[in-house]
C-alpha cells in the first residue's frame, strides 16, 4: 500500500472486497462536495493499470482534472448549450446502434423511466428532462473529472483494452469508497474540450467520468438497474455437475 495514499486520505479508507465492489457499483448521478485528492486519484489509476491489453501495449490515456480546470469545462458545454450551439458539435464515433431492437431498446427505456420516476419528471416535460441532462457536464457534482482519451490509428482492440481499464478505474474507486459515473455525453464535445485540456488531435476522446463520493440524500441516486439472468448472456458446456 502506498504510504503517501494511507495517510493523505481518511475519506478512502473503507475497503470493500471484490465481490463487494463489483455488485455495490453503480453510476452515481449526485455526489457530495467532499475533496479527492491527487494521491487518491493516482492509487486508483495505478491500481486500474495493471488492467490486461492485447500484448501488454497499455493504449489508455486519462486527462484527470479538478477545480477550476474542472469548471472550464463545465462553463465552456454550458454555454455552446445556452446560445444554441450544441448542434455543431458531435463524437467522433458511434456508442449505440444505428437501429435499436430487443432487448437493448427496452433496458434502455427502462432504466429512463425508472431514473426520471424517480426525479419526478414525467414524460414529456421536456425542459426539466434537459436540465438533468445539463447536469451530466456538472460532472453530477463530483470534485474530480476524467477523460479518457486513444490514439486514433489503434484498432477495436485498443478500444476493448480501455474498456476493461475504464470498468477497473470504477471497481477501484467503489474498493475505496468512492464513486463513479462513466460519461460517454462529453465525446460530443471533443473540439471544444481538446483546447482545454491541450489534448492532440491524434487521441479521440472516448468518454469522461465522475469521480467522488455518493450523496445518497439525493432521490436519483436509489435508482437500481436489473440485470439480466445468467441464463440469458451464458452458455456453458463440458462441466460434471
Amino acid at each position: 500500500m502506498d504510504t503517501k495514499f494511507q495517510a493523505d486520505n481518511s475519506h478512502a479508507m473503507v475497503r470493500l472486497s471484490s465481490d463487494d465492489a463489483l455488485q455495490t457499483r453503480r453510476s452515481v448521478r449526485a455526489f457530495l462536495p467532499t475533496p479527492v485528492s491527487r494521491a487518491e486519484v493516482e492509487h486508483l489509476l495505478s491500481l486500474a493499470a495493471r488492467s490486461p491489453s492485447g500484448s501488454n501495449i497499455q493504449p489508455w490515456k486519462v486527462h484527470v482534472f479538478t477545480g477550476m480546470m474542472r469548471q472550464r469545462i463545465t462553463d465552456a458545454i454550458l454555454q455552446a448549450l445556452d446560445t444554441g450551439q450544441a448542434e455543431s458539435y458531435k463524437r467522433e464515433w458511434n456508442y449505440y446502434p444505428v437501429q435499436w431492437r430487443e432487448p437493448y431498446i427496452g433496458r434502455r427505456r427502462k432504466i429512463g423511466w425508472d431514473m426520471y420516476g424517480l426525479l419526478g419528471i414525467p414524460k414529456g416535460d421536456f425542459e426539466r428532462t434537459e436540465q438533468q441532462r445539463r447536469r451530466n457536464y456538472e460532472f453530477f457534482g463530483a470534485p474530480v473529472g476524467m477523460l479518457f482519451t486513444l490514439e486514433e490509428d489503434l484498432e477495436i482492440g485498443s478500444w476493448l483494452d480501455l474498456g476493461i481499464f475504464i470498468g477497473n478505474v470504477a471497481i477501484a474507486a467503489r474498493g475505496h469508497g468512492l464513486d463513479t459515473c462513466a460519461q460517454a455525453a462529453f465525446a460530443d464535445f471533443h473540439t471544444l474540450i481538446r483546447p482545454i485540456l491541450g489534448i492532440p488531435d491524434n487521441q479521440i476522446i472516448i468518454c469522461g467520468m465522475a469521480l467522488g463520493h455518493a450523496d445518497h440524500s439525493d432521490p436519483i441516486n436509489q435508482l437500481q438497474t436489473q440485470r439480466a439472468p445468467l441464463k440469458e448472456f451464458a452458455n456453458f458446456e463440458g462441466f460434471r455437475e
